[in-house]
């Protein structure tokens, strides 16, 4: 998952886009992720499953998947693969109209 996410970020990199993660790795584990470039995202980190950030979201498992369109509204959970990179094609489309670009 995280070359695919890897992925997601360059592709999206000039865009309306950002990837954030919810990491309960140990902080070492996640600073060496960091430092080698399998990690290239913001990342929030958990104390552990349940934690103050995984407990509101009710995130139980990894990963969980999120996307929110440019208004901050939930519009998907656990997309994966082409319906993901559908779901953001047309998120990313409509917050450039709406921002006026893209015409």
């Amino acid at each position: 998952m995280l070359q695919y996410e890897r992925s997601l970020v360059e592709k999206w990199k000039d865009e309306p886009f950002a990837l954030v993660g919810v990491n309960t790795d140990p902080p070492e584990t996640l600073s060496k992720l960091v430092k080698n470039g399998t990690v290239t995202w913001r990342n929030f980190r958990d104390e552990k499953v349940g934690g103050e950030i995984s407990g509101k979201w009710d995130i139980v498992g990894w990963p969980t998947i999120y996307v929110l369109d440019h208004k901050g509204v939930i519009r998907h959970v656990n997309l994966h693969g082409n319906d993901l990179d559908q779901a953001l094609t047309k998120l990313i489309k409509k917050a450039k109209e709406e921002a006026g670009e893209g015409k």
